[in-house]
């Protein structure tokens, strides 16, 4: 078994930036000796998450942030922003419901992926950040 370890850096806009990462993914994947196994994704980070969607406007520039903000909206007085002084309660909230990792399978050095299914980052911070992605490819 043989273990690889990528990194690659993102560029995001506040407030549910929605970006579809897959070509970096599949990218790295060709780019190691391993054939066959697993990716896993990971934001080493609490405001931002990696989760898979069809990368069709509707969806990425207006349902997926409407959906959230029904349900963790920013403009709430969360308890964490007396913590440390700034207002991303919300971010971390949807970073904890949607997770910063992900983990995909890949065959023949191509991810095994649905025909409408798109690996994406959602920036979930009140600012826009510099992020870094790490990818751990295990496998064969």
């Amino acid at each position: 078994m043989t273990v690889v370890f990528k990194t690659f850096e993102l560029k995001s806009k506040a407030y549910c930036d929605v970006i579809d990462i897959t070509t970096q993914i599949q990218h790295l994947i060709k780019n190691s000796t391993v054939r066959n196994g697993l990716i896993n994704i990971h934001l080493a980070g609490s405001t931002g998450a990696i989760s898979t969607t069809e990368y069709e406007p509707g969806l990425v520039k207006n349902d997926i942030e409407e959906f959230l903000e029904k349900i963790i909206p920013y403009d709430k007085n969360y308890k964490h922003h007396r913590t440390w002084g700034d207002y991303n309660g919300a971010g971390h909230l949807r970073s904890f419901l949607l997770k910063t990792s992900q983990t995909f399978p890949f065959k023949n050095q191509e991810l095994i992926l649905g025909t409408w299914q798109q690996i994406i980052f959602i920036e979930c911070d009140e600012r826009p950040r510099s992020r870094k992605i790490y990818c751990t490819i295990i496998g064969e």
